[in-house]
């Protein structure tokens, strides 16, 4: 994928479209991938096949059950908050944004969806869901859990770090990096602190002061409520305006 990019940027292409060749993405749909990347409206559109309720029926449970999870931990990683199926492979690309997501960086294998759309975030490139269809056969994927799961893991954790430390505290610091800093650190402060007077109290026999619990409820209240409010500014401040119109105009 990364060589067909470059290529097709070498050869002059706007936009590539990628479709994967186990036969479950309709090349009919091509032209509703390219719409919102030819209103100016979007950098990188991407399939969603959760969006029809009937079409969801029809998916097998495990890719079912293995999509939603791995598509909240997108949402966390990527700050895409908009989309979801981050593993889908029927994508559309704007070749003008590829000197900025760092190409030769993309994972490689099946994390390489994912991984493009953490880089489109610290790009600030807009990316929207357009639904599509799955067709499923009676074709046996050879996806494997147990081969995948710790590699993503460890993507998600690593791929989170750095968007929070670029977005919050490298390029910008406000109230949002504030309530980052101060809220998981009381949560796990009181969850300590309560955790271990309980415990206390239990061992010894010696019931824990109103003053105690309240301390420890206190820490864990407010750090909770300071890391919603943080990830509810997180959810806002997913990038809504397409980048490649205006590289368009300045080149």
């Amino acid at each position: 994928m990364k060589v067909g990019y470059r290529a097709a940027h070498a050869a002059g292409y706007d936009v590539a479209v990628k479709v994967d060749g186990d036969g479950q993405m309709d090349p009919r749909h091509i032209l509703t991938l390219l719409h919102p990347i030819a209103l100016g409206v979007s950098d990188y559109t991407k399939g969603n096949r959760f969006f029809n309720i009937e079409d969801v029926r029809a998916m097998p449970y495990v890719r079912l059950f293995g999509n939603a999870a791995l598509s909240f931990a997108s949402k966390l990683s990527t700050g895409y908050w908009n989309v979801f199926d981050p593993t889908n492979g029927y994508t559309a690309l704007h070749l003008s944004v590829i000197d900025l997501i760092t190409l030769d960086k993309v994972a490689d294998r099946y994390f390489f969806e994912t991984d493009i759309l953490f880089r489109l975030n610290i790009a600030r490139c807009a990316v929207r869901d357009v639904p599509l269809v799955a067709l499923y056969g009676d074709e046996r994927s050879g996806l494997r859990i147990a081969r995948i799961f710790f590699p993503f893991l460890f993507g998600h954790i690593r791929n989170f770090c750095k968007r929070i430390f670029y977005s919050y505290f490298l390029r910008d610091f406000h109230v949002a990096s504030i309530m980052i800093l101060l809220g998981p650190s009381l949560l796990i402060a009181g969850l300590v602190f309560g955790g271990y007077r309980w415990w206390l109290s239990i061992s010894t026999g010696v019931p824990a002061t109103a003053g105690t619990v309240m301390i420890g409820a206190l820490l864990i209240l407010t750090g909770l409520q300071l890391t919603l409010t943080a990830v509810s500014y997180d959810v806002a401040n997913v990038p809504k305006d397409a980048v490649h119109p205006l590289l368009a105009k300045t080149n």
